[in-house]
């Protein structure tokens, strides 16, 4: 699987399990605050209160709040990128249609459920390359899904990669719309959703 290349955001990595867990609290505390007040409003200094850590030590670990939301992006990620790994484990598609609806399934659980990624997404509210310097965000995603689906379409060459990247840039866009106004998603819109992308997939890589 594709992995992001960017350095990592952390100042040091957590050694001991206390530091690693005020680490995660760090984390939290910045979802919970982005929900609440936005990226633009978060600081530092409301990281640290929320989190129950000094801002010294918070400092320790992220040089600003931009790392901080970074190391909070890619832990989004990896979930992500894991849920749908297991998924497909666990229920062994026979079809790329399958895990179209496994993939777009756990996108709009981690919209709905999981603190503030409704608003930062895999990163754009921050900046386009956050979780790679040399690949926008987008693309890191499109990447490491196109490794999880390669082995579902026969033959898939090179077309599959760039067949990903569209579908990927196409759903994102259509389901930021959905959530726009309904916390939940638009129902209509998220299955237009799901139509559209299997229609364009099925045109690219076959039935």
């Amino acid at each position: 699987m594709s992995e992001p290349q960017a350095t990592t955001p952390l100042r040091r990595q957590p050694v001991q399990q206390r530091s690693a867990k005020r680490v995660e609290q760090m984390l939290d505390a910045s979802a919970q605050l982005i929900d609440e007040v936005g990226y633009d409003a978060l600081t530092t200094t409301l990281i640290a209160k929320r989190a129950g850590v000094a801002v010294g030590s918070l400092y320790q670990f992220f040089p600003d709040k931009r790392a901080v939301v970074q190391a909070l992006t890619q832990r989004n990620v990896d979930r992500f990128l894991a849920a749908v790994s297991g998924r497909l484990a666990s229920e062994d598609p026979r079809h790329w249609w399958d895990v179209v609806d496994s993939v777009l399934d756990i996108y709009l659980h981690m919209h709905r459920e999981v603190p503030a990624f409704s608003k930062v997404h895999f990163g754009d509210v921050v900046d386009r390359q956050l979780l790679d310097e040399s690949r926008d965000n987008n693309k890191v995603i499109a990447d490491s899904l196109t490794d999880l689906v390669r082995k579902y379409v026969e033959n898939p060459g090179e077309k599959l990669s760039m067949a990903m990247t569209i579908a990927i840039e196409v759903a994102d866009a259509l389901l930021k719309l959905a959530f726009a106004d309904d916390p939940q998603g638009d129902p209509e819109i998220v299955g237009e959703t799901k139509f559209l992308i299997k229609g364009y997939l099925a045109n690219r890589l076959g039935e």
